[in-house]
């Protein structure tokens, strides 16, 4: 923390209001405003993008950059070397597990992949073509039913086995909601297998048979987890610390975010990718769209392309490029659709309008694709997008609870009517 001061003078005032200025490790510097609710004002700040509301040593942003770390390492050497548990060890942590701390910790998320069984009963209250996004919104709130062992957040250890047990059980409760969906058994987890392997034989595994997951799709899904991991102090993040900050339990904390991810501005937007393709509908059309999303009087927007964060490029697609590369090849699918996609990448990297505003693929572009073609249907994407997010919605969780905080209070500027007497039905 820095010893700098801004001060604020404010037309009519005799003196000027003195305002703290601290300085993290990397970023920009904040302006401690705490103090103006004692002189009679308050900040107003619209979807609080100028307000850093918490401090927290997870995860850092370089939107201008296209920078990405979580913990100090930037989010392409974790996604080359490392795997999606083991980015979970690191953002819970702070530190990269030793080989004895990594084994430890699989382990303990392999012995936490079953739900109680009276779980599997909770989903016959829903229709069957009730949203995935609906069904894990109420399902991960109601394991604060089952796990009553796990809810004193004061305590380090409880707040430990919940992690443990959302993050195990979160890919079990999603291929659940799935299976259910289209009126298949549920399958249990096979904790032979990884993380991502178990998901994809949750899925579309068969009691049947044995499950033969490619070791392509594995990797593919164990990528979109990681890279899906934490995007710091998001909407669904700042509302499970907000959620967080009464004193909830972890399980209706997470449920929180998940209803906050389901926005189609927010976890919505691979889903949005699909949908645009939908309505393209054929390679032909692509020029036609392309001139559309050029004319700001035509409404129609190019999803997946440009990131709200990222103003030159997101460090994540790039990862997922290669590997949308790769699920491709390994499928060989003939889809219409990814058709589109890949001429519409090829668009957007070489069209000069595209490169000046700097709408290059997002993650979410690359993640709709993988997806489609491993045959994973459209209301199942923004559940993946949870399942990986789980661990980062944690991590903020865990960091906020253990150290000092405050019962979130955002204050507005109200623009209704002052003081008014109530009248009687006649004069009204």
């Amino acid at each position: 923390m820095s010893e700098k001061k801004a001060s604020l003078f404010i037309d009519g005032a005799t003196d000027s209001i003195e305002l703290p200025i601290y300085t993290g490790t990397i970023g920009p510097d904040v302006i401690d405003v705490g103090q103006l609710t004692g002189k009679g004002y308050f900040t107003y700040d619209p979807g609080f993008v100028s307000t850093a509301a918490c401090e927290s040593a997870i995860t850092y942003i370089d939107g201008g950059k296209g920078v990405l770390l979580h913990r100090g390492y930037p989010i392409e050497q974790l996604a080359e070397q490392s795997d999606y548990l083991e980015t979970c060890y690191l953002l819970l942590n702070g530190e990269l597990p030793t080989q004895q701390e990594r084994e430890d910790f699989v382990n303990t998320v392999k012995n936490h992949t079953m739900v109680h069984d009276q779980v599997s009963t909770f989903f016959k209250g829903f229709r069957r073509d009730a949203h995935p996004m609906a069904i894990m919104c109420g399902v991960v709130g109601a394991l604060s039913a089952f796990y009553h062992d796990s809810l004193e957040i004061s305590n380090e250890h409880h707040r430990r086995i919940a992690a443990f047990r959302l993050i195990a059980k979160m890919p079990t409760l999603a291929a659940m909601s799935y299976k259910y969906s289209i009126g298949m058994p549920f399958m249990y987890p096979d904790n032979s297998m990884s993380y991502s392997e178990n998901f994809l034989h949750m899925m579309f595994g068969n009691p049947c048979e044995p499950s033969n997951i490619s070791p392509v799709l594995a990797k593919a899904m164990d990528k979109i987890f990681l890279l899906h991991a934490d995007h710091e102090q998001n909407a669904s993040t700042s509302t499970v610390r907000l959620a967080g900050s009464s004193g909830a339990n972890p399980f209706a904390c997470i449920a929180a975010g998940i209803a906050a991810l389901w926005g189609p501005s927010h976890g919505g937007a691979n889903e949005a990718v699909l949908d645009m393709l939908n309505e393209i509908g054929d390679v032909s059309r692509i020029d036609e769209f392309v001139a559309r999303a050029k004319d700001k009087d035509d409404p129609f927007r190019l999803m997946g392309f440009g990131h709200r964060v990222y103003k030159n490029f997101d460090p994540r697609a790039k990862v997922m490029k290669q590997t949308a590369d790769e699920v491709l090849k390994e499928l060989g699918v003939n889809d219409p659709l990814l058709a589109i996609a890949k001429r519409l990448e090829e668009i957007a990297l070489e069209d000069e309008y595209f490169i000046e505003k700097k709408l290059y693929p997002n993650v979410d572009f690359y993640s709709g694709i993988i997806l489609k073609a491993m045959g994973i249907p459209t209301s199942m994407f923004t559940v993946i997008f949870a399942v990986g997010r789980t661990v980062g919605w944690i991590a903020h969780w865990n960091e906020m609870i253990s150290g000092s905080y405050r019962i979130g209070r955002p204050r507005q500027l109200y623009t209704g009517y002052a003081q008014r007497d109530y009248p009687d039905m006649a004069s009204r």
